[in-house]
């Protein structure tokens, strides 16, 4: 099973998922949200799956949201509407996307995130809902639209980290390094960039001796603790916060900015006061 932006295979027990738009650092589009919850159907569908391995070609994870197409189309819907924004439509519209990115953490079969290059935004949501990630060192995950225009919609760091960082990180959208993750306990391991595919690759394999049985009951214990806890009742108030903060006063002069001047040069001045990101030259 193989779409437009998403690679899908299978062997050994071990499928592996990966997000195939890497001219645009894998950026979030409809096709990708569709081929990644069709690709864990495929995964959970083959009884001699065990482990997932999800990843992305190129030279990053993903670089959440395809800004050019994000804004566009948020514009277009906006103008047929005669300007006006209809919250409970933008809820159901993103809830899609927060279903697809939680069949990672529904995926009776444990996923593993293999995380390299950029992994920010939209990008974050995919890694936060896998159940192990693994990241290369000098890898970044970060969620800079709680700067302008959005705010996590899974909401998942708050479960994985805990309240100071996830407050820290959440408030300032700054990212975390592959080593800084792991030190904080986000990412299981960090490792050169060149291991990064043998490390995954051997977890995964360890992973997959153990019968499936026991990997879905574990799984599910773990899971239900977080479930528990509320996860669900914050994702709802996380979509709908993130539909309200892409139509502020500042987040639509800020779309509308990217549409006029191009989404590097709205990034470039949302980063600027940070450093980060947009401002970064590596």
């Amino acid at each position: 099973m193989t779409t437009e932006a998403v690679e899908y295979s299978a062997a050994n027990g071990i499928a592996r998922i990966t997000l195939n738009r890497p001219e645009r650092l894998n950026a979030i589009n409809g096709p990708l949200v569709a081929g990644l919850r069709a690709a864990v159907a495929a995964a959970n569908d083959d009884a001699d799956v065990r482990v997932i391995v999800l990843s992305g070609a190129g030279r990053s994870f993903c670089a959440g949201y395809d800004l050019d197409w994000g804004t566009k189309a948020e514009d277009a819907s906006q103008r047929a509407m005669s300007g006006q924004w209809d919250p409970v439509r933008d809820y159901v519209g993103m809830s899609r996307n927060v279903r697809a990115y939680m069949s990672l953490w529904e995926s009776p079969r444990p996923v593993i995130a293999q995380v390299h290059g950029w992994c920010v935004g939209g990008g974050t949501d995919m890694a936060l809902c896998s159940d192990l990630i693994v990241m290369a060192e000098d890898a970044h995950i970060g969620y800079p639209p709680a700067r302008v225009w959005g705010e996590p919609t899974t909401m998942m760091w708050v479960y994985r980290l805990g309240l100071e960082h996830a407050k820290r990180l959440v408030l300032t959208g700054e990212s975390l390094s592959g080593v800084e993750a792991a030190r904080l306990g986000l990412a299981s391991k960090a490792v050169p960039a060149d291991q990064l595919a043998d490390e995954v690759d051997a977890l995964a394999r360890r992973l997959a001796t153990i019968p499936l049985n026991q990997l879905i009951m574990s799984k599910l214990l773990v899971n239900q603790a977080y479930e528990n806890m509320g996860l669900r009742t914050t994702q709802l108030i996380g979509t709908v916060f993130d539909g309200v903060a892409r139509h502020t006063p500042e987040g639509i002069a800020w779309r509308d900015m990217a549409m006029k001047e191009g989404f590097r040069e709205a990034v470039r001045r949302r980063d600027a006061p940070f450093g980060d990101y947009g401002e970064r030259k590596d």
